[in-house]
């Protein structure tokens, strides 16, 4: 296992956005899941830092990072990514994220796509209704109110023992909540991407297999046969990985090994 190094914080729309910076290479940026933070990654964070450099950044309200009064949303938290990216003078870098922190991801890509060189997204939807309908009716049911049944979760103890103010837990849960009821379906801008791709879901995942088709499809992929020669490989891949769900899918090593040979350089012919 890596030495970890101490955590940082930019400034960036009135955040103080936390982040830490393993291995050494080519930028690859990390984004975690709804009330994660960066240790939700396991030992496929290291895996990753043995080819890149890694800056594993904990969103607003999440983790290290305190909140500030403004809602959390997709598109304001990918203007935070693109800040610090700035802010880092880095050019363009390879962008992670799964679930919640995909979908700031694919924000940025879409916002931003002049410093994305690669996208990789992880159980993450392009469509609210993309999720399952029991997945659905559980993020409408999400508040503050949910706070004490939570407090034996790993989520929580990890929550409480970095979070600057601790007590704020209620109001985050209260701004995911208000997060996950907000209508979205962004096919046309992923139709209008052309940064290369990686979709990876577990096949239980919380959305259905037919979701990561239609978003594979959005992105030119699954149209036609490649041919022997690759003439009409797309320029995007999916994986889904078996035996893996929406919880377990960030543990798993075939994950990092999916992204390494996807972020790997192109060998010549």
């Amino acid at each position: 296992m890596q030495q970890k190094l101490s955590g940082n914080y930019a400034s960036v729309n009135g955040l103080a956005l936390y982040y830490e910076i393993h291995g050494s290479g080519r930028p690859l940026i990390l984004l975690h899941g709804g009330l994660g933070v960066n240790t939700m990654f396991g030992d496929v964070l290291w895996q990753l830092a043995d080819s890149f450099q890694v800056i594993a950044v904990e969103l607003q309200a999440h983790g290290h990072t305190a909140d500030i009064d403004r809602p959390i949303r997709y598109e304001l938290m990918a203007e935070d990514i693109a800040a610090l990216i700035q802010q880092l003078n880095l050019d363009k870098v390879h962008l992670m994220g799964y679930s919640l922190g995909g979908g700031v991801a694919l924000r940025t890509a879409i916002q931003h796509p002049e410093v994305v060189d690669k996208l990789v997204l992880v159980s993450t939807a392009f469509k609210r209704h993309g999720w399952y309908p029991g997945v659905l009716a559980s993020m409408d049911q999400l508040t503050g109110a949910a706070a004490e049944f939570m407090k034996p979760s790993p989520v929580y103890q990890e929550y409480v023992r970095i979070a600057p103010q601790p007590e704020n837990f209620p109001t985050l849960l209260d701004k995911m909540g208000d997060l996950m009821r907000q209508p979205y379906d962004w096919s046309e801008e992923v139709a209008a991407l052309t940064i290369p791709t990686l979709l990876v879901f577990g096949d239980a995942d919380s959305l259905p297999p037919s979701h990561a088709a239609e978003f594979f499809a959005l992105l030119g992929g699954g149209q036609q046969d490649a041919g022997w020669d690759n003439a009409h490989l797309p320029n995007s891949q999916l994986a889904i990985l078996p035996g893996r769900t929406h919880y377990n899918i960030c543990y798993d090593l075939a994950l990092g090994t999916a992204v390494c040979q996807f972020l790997a350089p192109a060998q010549p012919e």
